[in-house]
């Protein structure tokens, strides 16, 4: 669970970021009158920390400063903080309390940039520019590392870090006082709303909003649905990575409904696929198409995660086909949650799923038969739990090279593969950030391992871009690693 929460909640604003370019009487009233107002007094952190629990949340990540400098823990270093407020207490304090006792790992999310310091240093507010950045003002690290021991020291063990921003001397300083302390941000991959089109190399988190925005937004927010959340979890665990789910309480301490009932929509999922999600690693492909795989860590055990656009109605019947899972024979099938053997009021029926080897062709036969909502309308994926089976193939591999082209390395068994590739603009995007708006270049159908390469489209002079190959194997799409580069002036 990500939670982002300030003092600006109280208006619904953007997280921090309204303070850069603010007029100086925006500032001045941000800095003394917000604090005056701010008392979430229906802040209930035990409530929070069941509800992430119930959800299958194994950590929290809260942020206990975040850009605009104001500190949601005690602190001696700033009259900017929780303290000085009508609520009166140390609001981190007892998060990471709540957390730790409902069994969930506690960790900080640690903002560098500071624009409160930097208003009392008469230095413009701005971020990812040198001259705001700690490394380049001696007092804004100072500050940074006192605050980050303060954080790190007054909690007891703080299992997780994540800092937003240049971490040059702070996440040293926080292996210094725990070096068991995970670094997320500042230590491994961590992008932010999306999910990597391929398994990256070691570990990494995906961070997603519920909705559009970080903080609570109380009108013209957008949520994703419950399934769709569901979906990027899935897609996040095929891939090897963590999710990182963020929510944004309101001004008065309160979790918003809409996000309450996402969390427990997933809780139910949760509740019946786990096993699924728990202690897995990528299987040999992520996906052949509607079907996500994830296999359980040191064993042959291979979960077929159903989530096909078109729902799986209960009562009913699925064959579905897969070429990259083999039988073998002692192969067994069941589906998580179900027992296989009963169909509610329908006692001719034995939902009994089974398996057969065709060829290179392995077809599971299964039956949604678990009635875990009323009207039985369950939307969300089912899973099909595969024991002791092997990999039916090796996928095809594609490296990026220069801009536009790529080294097809093997073609995983098929005659012939069609390669294309996609760019996108990012120019403005913070490096962890990026807009999914991928624009696809025509095919090429290859038949051999080499270069691949295409011509490089329009682009505007002075533009950043990123650029990746994609595979279409016959049995699966898989993505090259992404690279980025400037366009020519």
């Amino acid at each position: 669970m990500f939670i982002h929460w300030t003092l600006d909640s109280q208006l619904g604003l953007e997280i921090s970021h309204s303070m850069v370019g603010a007029s100086e009487d925006y500032l001045k009233r941000y800095v003394e009158e917000l604090p005056k107002s701010f008392n979430p007094y229906k802040f209930n952190p035990a409530d929070w920390a069941r509800l992430a629990k119930l959800a299958g949340m194994k950590y929290v990540v809260f942020t206990s400063k975040h850009h605009n400098g104001f500190a949601m823990f005690r602190t001696a270093t700033t009259p900017f903080n929780i303290m000085r407020t009508p609520f009166g207490r140390d609001i981190s304090g007892e998060l990471i309390s709540a957390f730790r006792n409902a069994g969930l790992a506690p960790g900080f999310y640690f903002s560098p940039d500071d624009f409160w310091w930097l208003r009392e240093n008469r230095i413009p507010l701005q971020r990812h520019i040198p001259a705001v950045s700690p490394e380049n003002n001696p007092g804004l690290l100072k500050h940074d590392q006192a605050q980050v021991r303060e954080i790190m020291t007054n909690y007891g063990d703080i299992d997780i870090m994540f800092f937003d921003g240049p971490w040059n001397g702070l996440r040293e300083l926080a292996w210094e006082i725990n070096p068991k302390t995970v670094v997320t941000r500042g230590g491994i991959a961590t992008p932010e709303q999306f999910v990597p089109g391929v398994a990256l190399d070691g570990p990494w988190e995906s961070c997603i909003t519920m909705g559009n925005s970080w903080p609570y937004k109380p009108t013209n927010e957008n949520y994703k649905s419950g399934t769709e959340l569901i979906s990027l979890l899935v897609e996040t665990r095929a891939k090897g990575g963590n999710l990182l789910l963020n929510v944004g309480p309101t001004g008065d301490g309160e979790i918003p409904e809409e996000q309450r009932r996402r969390l427990e929509e997933i809780a139910l999922w949760m509740f019946v696929n786990g096993e699924a999600i728990y202690g897995v690693r990528p299987w040999v492909v992520t996906n052949e198409k509607g079907v996500w795989f994830t296999r359980k860590k040191g064993t042959n055990t291979v979960y077929a995660i159903v989530k096909e656009k078109e729902r799986w109605k209960y009562g009913e019947w699925k064959e579905i086909a897969l070429k990259s899972v083999k039988a073998t024979p002692n192969t067994r099938i069941s589906v998580l949650g179900q027992n296989d053997e009963v169909l509610e009021y329908q006692p001719t029926v034995k939902p009994k799923s089974s398996f057969r080897q065709q060829g290179d062709t392995l077809i599971l036969r299964a039956m949604h038969a678990q009635r875990l909502y009323t009207n039985r309308q369950w939307p969300n994926p089912i899973v099909i739990k595969l024991e002791n089976v092997e990999a039916a193939l090796e996928p095809p591999k594609i490296e990026t090279t220069t801009n536009f082209a790529a080294n097809l390395i093997s073609l995983g068994g098929a005659a012939s593969v069609d390669v294309f590739f996609e760019y996108q603009d990012v120019t403005g995007f913070d490096l962890t950030e990026r807009p999914s708006n991928w624009i696809a270049l025509p095919k090429q159908t290859v038949s051999k391992p080499g270069t691949v390469q295409t011509k490089a489209p329009a682009l505007q002079p002075g533009h950043q871009y990123e650029f990746r190959p994609v595979v279409e194997h016959p049995l699966l799409q898989l993505y090259g690693p992404t690279k980025s580069f400037r366009a020519a002036n």
